[in-house]
């Protein structure tokens, strides 16, 4: 298969402290892999580090064949990278229809003379209603301002706006955090769903019940190293899997 993502010997230092040290996996096209650790495990930092927002002391980092740790984060998205994030931030004084429209523009908005010629937004509008009825909102939702609605259509409007810009690859950085159980077991099966159709995700999650029923592959890091990647029901039944979420 071919790799979509590698990360190689990935190492970040704040203060002589190493909060990642020595990260490494490859995720291929079509995967679903869950990214899991306890609490201080480092995966914040090095989602960090693939969305450009800290640069690693050390390591490698490839989208798609192609070395992007020099580039900025919207040159990242540009390059198929796409991010929705655990906290929430749409744009609140716009629709929810507004908000992924905004997000079905990104190739008008690569040239800015080009941006401001044109001002038809219909076919953004309705790539903009596909979306947000392939991530579970009806059109009753599509006029609504995020502030109307609870969080768990609010959760679901950020992977609407993150696959709208077509990505390669999509990290989803703890979307069931917050949610309850029957809410969280929704959104993960929209989150298969979604790679059944070929999309390829990183699936940062605190959730271990959601990630082992539908990641095939995952990835543990434990105070900042790999600990195990492969398998998950394999990975997640070893001994050193089980110590670092239990203790001794």
């Amino acid at each position: 298969m071919q790799p979509i993502l590698e990360v190689n010997d990935i190492s970040v230092t704040f203060g002589g402290i190493k909060a990642v040290d020595g990260a490494s996996f490859t995720l291929n096209q079509g995967e679903l892999i869950g990214f899991v650790g306890p609490n201080g495990a480092g995966k914040s930092t090095l989602m960090k580090v693939l969305t450009g927002v800290v640069a690693p002391k050390s390591g490698s980092v490839r989208l798609n064949g192609k070395d992007i740790l020099g580039l900025p984060t919207h040159q990242r998205i540009r390059e198929g990278l796409a991010l929705a994030q655990q906290i929430v931030q749409p744009l609140k004084k716009f629709t929810l229809l507004e908000n992924v429209s905004l997000a079905c523009g990104l190739a008008k908005t690569a040239n800015p003379l080009r941006s401001m010629i044109q001002f038809d937004r219909g076919i953004e509008k309705e790539k903009a209603t596909e979306l947000l009825s392939r991530v579970g909102l009806d059109k009753n939702t599509l006029n609504s301002y995020p502030d109307e609605l609870p969080l768990g259509f609010l959760k679901r409007l950020e992977v609407a706006r993150a696959i709208a810009l077509e990505p390669k690859l999509l990290l989803l950085d703890e979307p069931l955090a917050g949610l309850n159980q029957s809410e969280a077991e929704s959104l993960a099966d929209l989150i298969l769903s979604l790679n059944k159709d070929g999309l390829s995700i990183l699936f940062i999650e605190h959730n271990l019940k959601e990630v082992m029923r539908i990641c095939p592959k995952v990835y543990v890091q434990d105070q900042g190293r790999p600990l195990a990647f492969g398998d998950t029901k394999s990975v997640m039944s070893m001994p050193d899997v089980i110590r670092a979420y239990l203790g001794e």
